[in-house]
């Protein structure tokens, strides 16, 4: 039956038992991760879980869009691994908290359209090194702590998850092909744990990894001293913590809108984001952002609305207050199969199929980007040294389309007819074409196919007048538009050059 939903300012005919289904998916799928990171990071396991809820739910009832799943995610905590260790971990939790204050401060700023300034291929990059970041991942699920150490599943351990695997996988392949009206991952588990129960097969649980009991998030104020030097200790966590989960968070977003077809709100997510990782700093939580695997098991389950990630938050919730003996016994193969598919699904084999019609600097950026995203597990710089190379590439090339056409009139006026932008990659190339002691006394610079673009631009102008001045000669500046007869007025005191109309096309004023 589908009804309508009217939760906040977001209204569509939603089909709530795939909402709940999903909900129920996502939360089974989201134990593991944080559980995992905040053991890895030295945080208590409950820290990873108050994370997953307190982020889940306030983005899911807030964020910029529905369908998008936020919770304790490996790519925020990451950075936080080194103040721990120095610190400790109520500074972890200040640093979260101020991260959610700037987080706030760019969603209220507009910043989030910078996101529009990712190339494609970047996203390419950034998606295929995802995907294997969440295969790569679970391999770890194969082994055990064994005399303080983790050593590989040998033997008939091996067997068993290797197997359970298989299983899962061939559910979520197969079950799809019988009825879409459940989710197949969350089949999938439920028969996998059933087998693991019912058959009582030893194999890995939940509750190898750590507990997963406790109680209700409880109030918290960071206990480190309100000092100027306690501020600017975590201060660049808190950059580089808010950087990383805007820029995963807005790059899950153009994702979701690319899958569903449909447009979220940017500066919303970055407030959302914000108001829930000021609530992890007080409540125990490690911070967090949205996670792109869970937020793909939740769409490939059917959801499009907000309701599936408040029942997923609150799943977890109710895990941690009551269903953990329940869970701890949850097959961890169950898991493994499940993300593997949402790795297979994750990649973009498109990227395969137009390679050879794509220029090899974009070929390149793409697989530096997953190769930067796999080895350092450091998405926000991943994508920032693939935008920095691609507008590198675009100025290089924007630089070489700098030409001059030229001519002398009946009057022995030259002309120098530009096209192309001038701006500080094409500026040299633009000197190039002015023969100083060759031309008459009168030069005429037509910028009616051309712009000046920036300061290095105007410096170079500047350079040119002074060259002709020095010889005798006079330049005038023809047909430039508005924005830049603006900048070069805003720069009178460091370029000297004549201004002049062009009655054809009323476009320049006379200086």
């Amino acid at each position: 039956m589908k009804l309508t939903l009217n939760l906040f300012d977001f209204s569509q005919k939603v089909n709530y038992r795939n909402e709940i289904l999903a909900g129920l998916t996502v939360a089974m799928t989201m134990i593991p991760e944080p559980l995992s990171f905040a053991i890895l990071a030295g945080f208590p396991p409950l820290v990873g879980l108050y994370a997953a809820f307190i982020a889940g739910l306030i983005t899911a009832i807030l964020g910029g869009r529905p369908g998008m799943v936020s919770g304790g995610a490996g790519a925020t905590v990451v950075v936080l691994i080194a103040l721990m260790r120095s610190n400790g971990i109520e500074y972890v939790f200040a640093a979260v908290a101020l991260a959610g204050v700037i987080q706030i401060l760019i969603g209220l700023f507009k910043f989030s359209k910078f996101i529009r300034l990712v190339p494609q291929p970047v996203m390419y990059g950034f998606v295929n090194g995802l995907a294997v970041i969440i295969f790569m991942s679970q391999l770890q699920q194969f082994k055990v702590l064994e005399n303080g150490k983790l050593s590989w599943l040998t033997g008939d351990a091996l067997y068993i998850m290797l197997a359970l695997v298989a299983l899962t996988i061939a559910i979520v392949v197969l079950f799809p092909k019988i009825t879409k009206k459940v989710p197949a991952s969350l089949v999938a588990i439920v028969v996998v744990f059933a087998i693991v129960v019912g058959f009582g097969i030893n194999t890995k649980t939940v509750q190898d990894i750590a507990s997963v009991k406790g109680g209700f998030p409880p109030f918290h104020i960071p206990n480190i001293p309100f000092t100027l030097e306690a501020f600017k200790i975590i201060l660049p966590y808190s950059l580089i913590f808010a950087a990383v989960g805007l820029t995963e968070g807005l790059l899950t977003l153009n994702l979701v809108d690319e899958i569903t077809g449909t447009k979220g709100n940017g500066n919303r997510e970055c407030i959302a984001q914000g108001t829930s990782n000021i609530a992890n700093g007080f409540f125990f939580g490690m911070g967090g952002c949205p996670m792109i695997a869970q937020t793909l098991v939740n769409l490939s389950a059917g959801s499009r609305a907000r309701l599936s990630g408040i029942i997923a938050a609150i799943t977890i919730l109710l895990i941690i207050l009551f269903g953990a003996p329940i869970i701890g016994k949850l097959p961890m193969a169950a898991l493994v199969g499940v993300m593997i598919m949402v790795a297979l699904g994750t990649f973009e084999w498109a990227s395969f199929k137009i390679i050879k019609k794509m220029p090899k600097h974009d070929i390149f950026v793409g697989i530096l980007v997953a190769v930067i995203t796999v080895l350092l597990h450091n998405l926000a710089l991943a994508v920032l040294i693939g935008v920095i190379i691609s507008a590198l590439v675009f100025a290089w090339e924007s630089a070489k389309r700098i030409r001059a056409r030229t001519y002398v009139d009946e009057n022995g006026v030259k002309h120098y007819d530009i096209f192309g932008p001038l701006f500080f990659g094409s500026v040299m190339t633009f000197s190039e074409k002015f023969k100083i002691k060759e031309d008459p006394d009168q030069i005429i610079i037509n910028f009616k196919e051309s712009r000046v673009s920036d300061m290095s631009a105007i410096e170079t102008l500047n350079n040119i007048t002074k060259k002709y001045s020095a010889a005798g000669k006079t330049v005038h500046l023809q047909n430039l538009s508005a924005d830049c007869i603006r900048l070069l007025n805003n720069a009178e005191a460091v370029i000297d050059v004549n201004i002049i109309k062009d009655p054809e096309y009323l476009v320049a004023i006379e200086k």
